[in-house]
C-alpha cells in the first residue's frame, strides 16, 4: 500500500509519487485549518480495512495512557466475527484524515474523514458506541459506506475512552475509579467522567463533525453533499437520535443501532441496570434457575430471558463485561455525589436519588425526546441485555410516536411534520455481535441495520414507502407486508 502523510505542521514523509497526493492534503488541510488541528492526512490505495493501515494500532497516539485509544479494538466492539463482517469486494482509493477537533477545551475531541477518490455525491456521519475512538465503525459501517461511494465522517463523541487505575485492588484506588466488574481486582478510570467532558459533548460533537464533514466535502470535491446520513450504535445509536432532534436541518436521514434511550422520569440506564446486577448472583447461586426468585426478577425488571448452557449464560457475558462498570460510569458522571461501592451498585435508586440530588436535571440535560425533524430508523435486538428492548427501543419508540403526534396536531414546525419513523425488532438480536461465537441461537444484527440503511435511502432519494414496523424473524429480513407487523411477541425463540 502506498501512504504519503502530511501533517499540519507541514512535514511530510512520503513513499512513491508525492507530488499529487501532497497537494491534495495541502490544499484540504488549509481548508479545515480552523477546524482541526494535529491532522494526519494520507493519500490510500484503498480506504476499506483490508488495507492494514487504515485503522492505526491501539495505544498509538503518543503521549497517552495504555487504554486511552484503542482503534483496532473498538472497530471490533460493534461488528461480527468473521467471517460475518461486512464483505468487501473492491479496495477504495481516496483520501484519509485523523486529527483532533479544534474548538475543544478537554482537548480529546477527535474526528475521522474518509473521501474515496469515486464519489457518489453523499455524506455519511457515524457515531461512536461506549467510549470508543473514531475508528469504532471501521467494521460495521465504513466498509460498508465506502464501497458503494460515500464520504464518510466519525467522531469519538468528544471523550478518549479510559486508562487502568488498578490492576490488583479490593477498593477504590481513587474516587472515578469503577471496577470492570463485581468480582475483578481491575479499576479503570473513564475520560467521560473529567469535569471537562459531560455527556452534553456527545451531541455537540455529532453535529461538529457533520459540519467539518461538509466542509471537507466542499474543499475536496468542489460542492456540497446531495444528501447526508447519520449512522451509529449504541451510544453512537444515541448520537443520531439527538442530532435528528437538535440539528435536523444538517441531515437527510438516520440508522440507530441499539441506542441508548435517556429520560428523567426513567427508564434509562441509572435506573434498569441496578435491578439485574442485585438479583443476578442469587441467580447464579440458583444454577440459573429459570424460576429462582432472582431469575423472576430480572424478567420482571424489562429484561428479556437468559440463553444458558453449562456454566455459562448470556447474562453471565454481560455481568463480566458491562452491567456493573457501565453504572458506575453513568453514576459518576450523572449522579456523582452517590457513594458507588460503599452504598452499592445493585441498591442504586434512581428514583429515590432524584430527591436529595442533582441527578434528575442531568438527566434532563441529555435526554432523547423522540422530536426528530428527519426520517430515522431504529434497529434493535430482543435478546438486548445491557439496552434491553422493553426499556429502550421500545421506549424511544412511544416517545417518538409521542412528539409526532404533537406536531400533527400544529403546524407550527413543518419540517418536522414530514418525519417519518421505524422500528425494526430482530428476534433473538442483542447488544453485542460476538456473542453469536458463544451463543449460536443469537441473531446478528449488522445485516439488518445495513438493509436498512439502503430501505432508509430508496425512501429519501426516490420516495419508496419504508416497510412498516414489524419483528423480523428468526432467520428472517425485512419485508413489506411484514410476517409479523409491531413488536416482536416473542423476545426469544429457541432452536
Amino acid at each position: 500500500m502506498r501512504w504519503v502523510f502530511v501533517f499540519a505542521v507541514g512535514a511530510i514523509v512520503a513513499t512513491g509519487n508525492p507530488a499529487a497526493a501532497a497537494s491534495r492534503c495541502d490544499r484540504l488541510l488549509a481548508s479545515l485549518g480552523h477546524q482541526i488541528s494535529d491532522a494526519n492526512c494520507a493519500e490510500s490505495t484503498d480506504l476499506t480495512t483490508n488495507n492494514p493501515a487504515t485503522t492505526p494500532s491501539d495505544n498509538s497516539l503518543p503521549g497517552l495512557p495504555l487504554g486511552a485509544f484503542t482503534p483496532q479494538t473498538d472497530r471490533g466492539v460493534i461488528s461480527p466475527s468473521p467471517p460475518n463482517r461486512t464483505p468487501i469486494t473492491k479496495a477504495v482509493p481516496g483520501l484519509q484524515i485523523d486529527a483532533r477537533i479544534a474548538e475543544d477545551p478537554a482537548g480529546e475531541a477527535r474526528i475521522l474523514l474518509r473521501l474515496p477518490n469515486e464519489w457518489n455525491g453523499k455524506l455519511v456521519v457515524a457515531g461512536a458506541s461506549g467510549t470508543r475512538s473514531e475508528f469504532n465503525g471501521d467494521f460495521a459501517w465504513s466498509d460498508f459506506v465506502l464501497q458503494k461511494g460515500y464520504a464518510y465522517v466519525s467522531q469519538n463523541k468528544g471523550i478518549l475512552n479510559l486508562f487502568i487505575d488498578s490492576l490488583n485492588s479490593p477498593v477504590p484506588p481513587e474516587p472515578l475509579a469503577c471496577r470492570l466488574n463485581p468480582n475483578s481486582l481491575i479499576w479503570v478510570h473513564f475520560y467521560a467522567n473529567d469535569p471537562l467532558t459531560p455527556f452534553t459533548r456527545w451531541t455537540q460533537f455529532m453535529i461538529e463533525a457533520t459540519r467539518i464533514g461538509g466542509n471537507a466535502v466542499v474543499a475536496h470535491y468542489g460542492r456540497k453533499p446531495n444528501r447526508t446520513y447519520a449512522v451509529g450504535t449504541s451510544n453512537g445509536g444515541y448520537q443520531v437520535r439527538r442530532a435528528l432532534e437538535t440539528a435536523p436541518e444538517l441531515f437527510d436521514g438516520g440508522i440507530d443501532w441499539e441506542g441508548t434511550y435517556l429520560d428523567p422520569v426513567a427508564p434509562n440506564i441509572l435506573s434498569t441496570l441496578p435491578p439485574a446486577i442485585l438479583n443476578f448472583p442469587d441467580y447464579v447461586a440458583s444454577g440459573f434457575d429459570p424460576n429462582s426468585t432472582a431469575a423472576k426478577n430480572i424478567v420482571l425488571a424489562g429484561y428479556p430471558p437468559d440463553i444458558v448452557s453449562g456454566k455459562n449464560s448470556l447474562r453471565m457475558l454481560y455481568s463480566n463485561s458491562f452491567w456493573e462498570v457501565t453504572l458506575c460510569q453513568w453514576q459518576k458522571r450523572l449522579d456523582p455525589t452517590y457513594d458507588t461501592y460503599g452504598s452499592g451498585t445493585g441498591t442504586y435508586s434512581y428514583v429515590d436519588r432524584l430527591a436529595v440530588s442533582g441527578v434528575g436535571a442531568n438527566v434532563g440535560a441529555i435526554t432523547t425526546t423522540g422530536d426528530i425533524g428527519k426520517p430515522l430508523v431504529t434497529v434493535a435486538g430482543t435478546m438486548d441485555s445491557l439496552l434491553p428492548i422493553n426499556l429502550q427501543a421500545r421506549a424511544y419508540a412511544r416517545t417518538v410516536a409521542a412528539a409526532l403526534s404533537d406536531h400533527d396536531q400544529s403546524d407550527w414546525d413543518h419540517q418536522r411534520q414530514g418525519a417519518v419513523y421505524r422500528v425494526y425488532e430482530v428476534q433473538n438480536g442483542n447488544h453485542i455481535e460476538t456473542y453469536r461465537d458463544t451463543f449460536a441461537q443469537l441473531e446478528l444484527i449488522q445485516p439488518h441495520a445495513q438493509r436498512a440503511f439502503n430501505l432508509l435511502v430508496d425512501s429519501v432519494e426516490r420516495g419508496s414507502e419504508l416497510p412498516p414496523d414489524q419483528c423480523i424473524p428468526r432467520g428472517g429480513s425485512i419485508t413489506s407486508p411484514p410476517p409479523q407487523p409491531g413488536h416482536c411477541a416473542n423476545l426469544f425463540v429457541g432452536p
